[in-house]
């Protein structure tokens, strides 16, 4: 995409790929869902697969999103010249994690999932800073 970093349209194409990111790790929820459901515990009632979810969506979210986050990490280092590889990994992080705290305060912030989302933000950070600069070292970063 060129020289430069700053400007309207990078950071609209950075914000929407943390987007799919979140959508991504959301269907990684439902396929979780899907399989306890029909394969690992079936036979119950809907209720007790909703509650279910309740404690499984952030540890999906942390195990589901190290991947995802690591791969878009060296996605979208391969955008630009490899002196903005970090930065646009971190415009990605920042989105999600802008969506996902306001999306965790909405619901209702418990200490217990104040330190799940801790724990979710700090490794998807992590993991989209490693595959940035390994996908940095692939451009000659």
């Amino acid at each position: 995409m060129g020289e430069g970093f700053i400007n309207l349209s990078r950071i609209a194409w950075l914000a929407g790929t943390a987007i799919l990111v979140m959508a991504a790790n959301i269907l990684a929820s439902v396929l979780y869902m899907v399989v306890y459901g029909y394969v690992i515990d079936p036979g119950h009632e809907k209720q007790y697969y909703d509650d279910h979810i309740q404690v499984a969506a952030p540890y999906c979210s942390i195990v589901a999103g190290i991947p995802l986050m690591f791969l878009t990490g060296w996605w979208v280092s391969g955008w630009w010249e490899g002196k903005f590889s970090i930065q646009a990994a971190l415009v990605v992080w920042t989105t999600y994690a802008v969506i996902d705290l306001a999306v965790v305060i909405a619901a209702g912030l418990t200490p217990k999932i104040a330190i799940l989302s801790a724990v979710s933000l700090a490794s998807k950070l992590a993991a989209i800073y490693a595959g940035a600069v390994f996908g940095g070292r692939r451009s000659g970063f």
